[in-house]
């Protein structure tokens, strides 16, 4: 060959080895994309959990009711999974994340119309504290009471001025927003997750994943210090042929992925229905405030989360497991975790003391139950409100109602803080001072419950490390486990049912179980139950029983799913010595080439990288 023929091969291959760069280097781009995707979608899933305890006071609903709202994003998700994981793979993949992004935003928008359709927040009777200037104090007192028992208004009038209340169901709103927030984020793992297991290296995909989820943990690391910020103001691959169902068909009757399937909703419920309700747990049976619940557990977990997600698919990549070492390193990862959070029922705290809840008003008996508890002699002739709720902390530790009820009789006036004097119900608890006083909000927890909560935090590290730890692998053992023309089918599916199964229901029936623990129920203008004011702090521990029955029942499934992955795979081991399918090095090869041919055009224009 002479010079200018090899000049003319050069030159030829020149634009070829252009083109696999810009290739390469649009995937990265993707990357970078999707993994701010990714930081908006789970930024916006934190600061609606975050907000959970306040969408509900906000609107004074029950906690089914903000399990339903939260599990509207679930809804919208369902609407429209099955059709993105089937048209998805007909179009531009990249195209469609971006306008479910597009999407996502309006959701947002809309979630937030009510702070600016309801005006300002009033506080309802039984919290309004300050709004009279003159008197001496608004809250009631045994003497107020007595005097305003004539002048009140009747039930008539006051159901007509509910009427007139123009928030009642703005709830609506937060619930169509979160809905549209479901219908963006549908496209975003899907055909995301799909498109780099498509074009990437041959065993960097999972690395890719890893990182993907690691970087995306950026967007909770935000909404909990946005949350605990604000919670101090007042205020697919290729084309998939389905023709008239194939293509469900073949992976609804491979018993590996649906036994996978079924596991993964028993684990993300257990999840889902846990993380929702953690701040209202932690604010019930450690006393700690959301904000400083927000901090802990959003700053210090949320980088060992991230952390988790990164070295699980760096595991897979490094000892390049096969499908049966990936599901057993995944139901590793969920015995740790399952381990860690029994840890939680040995650290609970004794239940509240609560005159007329979970004890006599006089503070020196037990209830057997909270309804109908008797009044007492310190209190019986204040003509109090049973309906309000305005604890106050008698200085004998015990939490009172309100101060009608403790039997003040005096107090500070409008000087902070509010005190209540000659409480006549803390005299038969037999202080030895004499100073029958109460102060303004409940009794906080005793040092031994305050250090428990320090060690919730430490296992909660733990437990939610070894969770993102198998992260990747969920979606690894997907893809690997059906036909590679199925993949993103299988994945859409997989999404579908837990969101449809788990992300709706898991926050509704474990807020449905959580309301059974009420203890004390607030009234809304209309004389109506609205949202619960306090909780049976050991009755409480259901929450955490639900979710560990929720992971055992899972556990099950994983040593069944790894015991039939065993036997499928040595039959195929073993037929395949039977029938001499030995490949020599020539026919290797050339699978080798044909396995990193590069397609001239495509849907999405791509290229593997």
């Amino acid at each position: 060959m002479d010079q200018n023929q090899h000049l003319n091969k050069t030159a030829e291959a020149q634009p070829s080895e252009n083109k696999k760069t810009r290739y390469c280097n649009g995937l990265k781009m993707f990357l970078a994309a999707l993994s701010l995707s990714f930081i908006a979608k789970t930024l916006g899933a934190i600061i609606m959990k975050s907000s959970i305890i306040h969408i509900e006071r906000r609107f004074e609903i029950s906690s089914s009711l903000v399990g339903f709202i939260d599990g509207s994003f679930e809804i919208g998700n369902l609407l429209v999974i099955v059709f993105v994981s089937y048209f998805g793979s007909k179009l531009h993949r990249p195209k469609l994340i971006g306008i479910g992004c597009f999407i996502m935003g309006i959701g947002g928008v809309l979630t937030a119309l009510p702070h600016f359709f309801m005006g300002y927040y009033r506080y309802s009777k039984e919290t309004n504290i300050n709004s009279s200037e003159n008197s001496t104090s608004t809250l009631s007192t045994c003497l107020i009471n007595q005097i305003l028992s004539l002048n009140r208004a009747s039930p008539e009038i006051v159901g007509k001025g509910c009427l007139k209340e123009s928030g009642s169901y703005m709830w609506i709103y937060v619930f169509m927003g979160n809905m549209l927030r479901g219908i963006g984020e549908t496209p975003i793992v899907p055909l995301g997750l799909s498109y780099i297991d498509d074009f990437a290296k041959e065993g960097h995909s999972s690395l890719y994943l890893g990182i993907l989820n690691a970087i995306a943990m950026i967007g909770p690391i935000i909404g909990f210090t946005l949350g605990s910020l604000f919670s101090k103001m007042y205020v697919d691959i290729g084309y998939v042929d389905l023709s008239f169902f194939q293509s469900f068909k073949s992976i609804l009757t491979n018993p590996l992925y649906v036994m996978f399937v079924l596991l993964t909703l028993l684990q993300v419920s257990s999840y889902i229905g846990a993380f929702t309700y953690v701040f209202k747990y932690v604010e019930q049976q450690y006393g700690q405030p959301s904000s400083k619940a927000n901090i802990l557990l959003g700053v210090i977990t949320i980088p060992i989360f991230a952390s988790g997600m990164f070295l699980g698919g760096y595991i897979i990549k490094k000892f390049k497991l096969n499908t049966v070492g990936i599901a057993k390193f995944s139901c590793f990862t969920a015995v740790m975790s399952l381990s860690f959070y029994l840890l939680y029922f040995f650290i609970l705290c004794e239940n509240k003391s609560v005159a007329g809840l979970t004890m006599t008003y006089d503070g020196n008996n037990p209830v057997t139950s909270h309804r109908d508890v008797p009044l007492s002699y310190c209190n019986s002739d204040c003509n109090c409100d049973e309906s309000q709720w305005e604890p106050v902390c008698g200085n004998n530790g015990i939490t009172y109602i309100s101060p009608c009820l403790a039997g003040c009789k005096s107090s500070s006036g409008n000087k902070k803080p509010i005190v209540f004097y000659n409480c006549s119900c803390l005299e038969v608890t037999g202080l030895q001072n004499r100073n029958y006083s109460a102060h303004l909000g409940e009794c906080p927890r005793d040092d031994a419950c305050t250090r428990k909560f320090y060690f919730f935090v430490a296992i909660q590290v733990l437990n939610l490390f070894f969770s993102a730890l198998g992260g990747t692998s969920h979606v690894m053992l997907i893809v690997k486990i059906v036909q590679p023309e199925l993949k993103s089918l299988a994945l859409g599916f997989h999404s579908m049912v837990i969101r449809a199964l788990g992300g709706i229901l898991a926050p509704i029936y474990f807020g449905a179980l959580i309301d059974t623990t009420c203890i004390k129920w607030s009234t809304n203008n209309c004389g109506t139950r609205g949202s619960c004011r306090t909780y049976n702090s050991t009755s409480f521990s259901v929450y955490l029983g639900l979710s560990s029955m929720l992971r055992v029942s899972s556990l099950v499934l994983y040593i069944i799913l790894i015991y039939a992955m065993k036997k499928k795979y040595q039959e195929k081991d073993i037929n395949a010595s039977e029938n001499g399918s030995v490949m020599d090095e020539a026919n290797l090869e050339s699978l080798n080439k044909n396995k990193h041919f590069v397609p001239s055009a495509g849907a999405d224009s791509e290229t593997h990288c």
